[in-house]
């Protein structure tokens, strides 16, 4: 236990030195199997880093790419021929909720076999380029990697890239930077400090989550219980204090071994892909909502008597083992109004995987062994404290209401895998406006429920929390024609998948933009109307020419496809009017996708300097420029250059900070018009 803290405390305290890298989370091998004089099986093999999948060769379409197989086309069909399709070992299927379906693919390990009939007796080798995605939580990279067969039997280590490999290439006539203030492409990657503010994020949540399991009648009326107990019977003030510390403790322990279990147990992934399937989610679905009516008042819910006497037996025993089970007496008794909150918080913090459980127990059980310690270094300050009455059911009760709107979260998971499309997002929103607008009248009292007290007047903090629940209404109501509703951003459905009016109710098609001077924008040749229908370039050369023309500095986007971060950026940064103006107006944005599959023209097809494989696509073309220049292939990647192409700002990846990403932009900006 000991040991987890200190990993827990370490992971916080430590800083971490962030550098750009080319990321390579899959090293492929190959060996050839002899089977007869002419026949061979080539063998792929793939060693997958913790936390990444690679993608099998079937996937659905409107999903990541698939992994494929380019077998080396020169004088193929006179050297020799493909006996079947490539062969696949096991791989997982689950729900992924990055791209809302149902996918295929492999953790750890992946085997694929190719047989092949030898044609010409004297060839030596085969060369096969392998073109695939692999994805973590927050990321996805779209390399490829080439493997070399010998017929002779002999292994063949695939041609990888070096994550320590120095790149230099003079592939796409890089000019050097002329500006004193980019003195190095240095890439911050935020990912590790992400990580580590939603850690934080995840303990707070969870610590304001214990908060309120304490206002509940289950555990409010124990703490003046509890503390006067130890300080009553304990012979010295001392003694007492040290007791009633003893019991946060061991709260504290018994909470977060239970997050410590979920974590070894399922680890980082299972939990994962178990908590996005069916079965999961409607179970999850049905419990909380049993759970809520249980909160609104409909039936109670203990645990059996019998575990509960043999829990008191315990306690009764004294000393440090009896006040262990003292504590646990609290967690089993409480049973009925913890479990409800605790295990949302803690499937909450499954899913990120890692020790976001731990850290999710730690934080909720601290929020409830914390005022049994302050209370008994104070304990003039129980006579301070409300007494208990009805406002206790009045917590439960929105606690109740609260449960019933993350149900439907779950439900709407369900929906999305089955593609039912019954709860779409209009539907979703107006559930959740029936339900916060029911608390917001029940906490007026308008509404009464069974266990509810005499309600001659309210509070004002009955009041101000009516008045909140009742503008969170309002203000979902324009997401039923539309509207983002950011503060709830990723609950409801996605207006893009499962949405009756995914332009928003009455429209057909996006808003087009118009320019600042509010004349609609003119499509420059080459240009198209990309993300939030911003004029954007696919071709780095044109829009670079384009920029010239226009005095305008371009702003680099590496993307892709099917880049999660990608589409966050562009939906809930881009949008920002602050944000949005400077794209629209004071830069030109050239778009580059690294997952393009379109064919590059004979002509401009050539061999890698880095990998040695063929650049055969416009993907493949503007990865390997993403690599050769900043010397990293993680997606999405910024940069503003002048119209010559030098670097004015040092590149940026996802930054969920509008304000932070918009004061990048602006200096850069700034830098352009500085130098003209």
């Amino acid at each position: 236990m000991k040991r987890n803290l200190v990993l827990f405390l370490t992971l916080f305290v430590t800083t971490i030195s962030l550098n750009a890298q080319i990321l390579n989370p899959v090293k492929w091998t190959g060996k050839t199997e002899k089977l007869s004089e002419t026949q061979y099986n080539l063998i792929f093999e793939a060693d997958i880093e913790e936390h990444w999948h690679l993608y099998s060769q079937d996937l659905p379409e409107g999903g990541p790419i698939p992994t494929e197989f380019v077998f080396d086309s020169i004088d193929k069909a006179d050297n020799f021929k493909l006996i079947g399709k490539v062969l696949e070992s096991e791989y997982r299927t689950a729900f992924d909720k990055v791209f809302e379906m149902d996918l295929n693919f492999f953790d750890n390990e992946a085997t694929f076999t190719q047989k092949i009939e030898l044609l010409n007796p004297d060839l030596k080798t085969i060369k096969v380029d392998i073109a695939f995605q692999a994805c973590d939580d927050e990321r996805c990279i779209y390399p490829q990697k080439s493997v070399t067969f010998s017929l002779d039997g002999s292994v063949k280590e695939s041609a990888v890239l070096s994550e320590e490999k120095s790149i230099n290439s003079n592939i796409f006539n890089l000019k050097a930077n002329e500006t004193e203030v980019i003195q190095d492409n240095t890439v911050v990657d935020s990912d590790s400090e992400n990580e580590t503010k939603g850690l934080w994020m995840t303990f707070f949540t969870s610590f304001f989550l214990g908060f309120l399991v304490l206002l509940t009648p289950c555990v409010f009326p124990m703490i003046p219980m509890t503390v006067s107990f130890f300080t009553k019977q304990s012979k010295t003030r001392g003694q007492g204090i040290k007791n009633a510390l003893l019991y946060g403790f061991f709260i504290i322990v018994i909470y977060t071994l239970l997050g410590t279990a979920i974590s070894a147990i399922f680890g980082s992934n299972a939990m994962y892909e178990f908590s996005t399937g069916v079965t999961f989610n409607t179970i999850m679905f049905l419990a909380l909502l049993i759970f809520a009516f249980s909160f609104l008042g409909a039936f109670e819910i203990m645990l059996p008597n019998s575990w509960v006497n043999k829990v008191d037996n315990k306690a009764n025993k004294g000393g440090v083992l009896g006040i262990f089970f003292m504590a646990l007496a609290l967690a089993v008794v409480s049973f009925s109004c913890t479990f409800p909150i605790a295990g949302t918080a803690l499937l909450d913090a499954a899913t990120k995987g890692g020790i976001a459980p731990i850290v999710s127990m730690l934080g909720f059980s601290s929020a409830i062994a914390l005022p049994f310690a302050l209370f008994a270094f104070f304990p003039s300050w129980l006579n301070s404290m409300p007494k208990s009455g009805g406002w206790l059911n009045t917590v439960k009760v929105t606690l109740g209401f609260l449960e019933l709107a993350f149900a439907f979260k779950f439900l709407s998971m369900v929906d999305l895998v089955l593609e039912w499309h019954i709860l779409t997002r209009e539907v979703f929103l107006a559930i959740w406006i029936a339900i916060f607008g029911t608390l917001g009248l029940y906490l007026l009292g308008k509404i009464k429920l069974p266990h509810d007290s005499p309600l001659p007047h309210i509070s004002v903090g009955r009041l101000c929390m009516a008045l909140l629940a009742l503008s969170f209404t309002v203000y979902m109501i324009p997401g039923l024609w539309g509207a983002p509703v950011e503060l709830i951003s990723g609950f409801p459905p996605p207006m893009s998948t499962n949405s009756e009016s995914p332009y928003g109710v009455g429209n057909t098609k996006p808003a087009l933009y118009t320019s600042g001077s509010g004349t609609t924008v003119e499509l420059p040749e080459h240009a198209h109307y990309g993300p939030n229908n911003l004029i954007a370039f696919h071709d780095y050369e044109q829009g670079l020419a384009y920029a010239k023309t226009v005095n305008k500095p371009v702003m680099l986007d590496f993307t892709g496809l099917t880049c999660v971060n990608c589409r966050k950026m562009e939906e809930q940064v881009w949008v920002k009017e602050h944000v949005f103006n400077v794209l629209n107006n004071d830069v030109v944005l050239i778009s580059l996708y690294v997952d393009d599959r379109e064919k590059l023209p004979k002509d401009e097809q050539y061999q890698s300097e880095l990998t040695g494989n063929n650049v055969t696509t416009f993907g493949h073309k503007w990865l390997e420029f993403q690599q050769v220049r900043y010397n990293t292939n993680a997606q999405p990647l910024y940069v503003i250059q002048d119209t010559d192409g030098n670097d004015i700002s040092k590149p940026v990846g996802y930054t969920p900070d509008a304000d932070e990403y918009h004061e990048w932009l602006t200096k850069a900006v700034k830098r352009f018009k500085q130098k003209q």
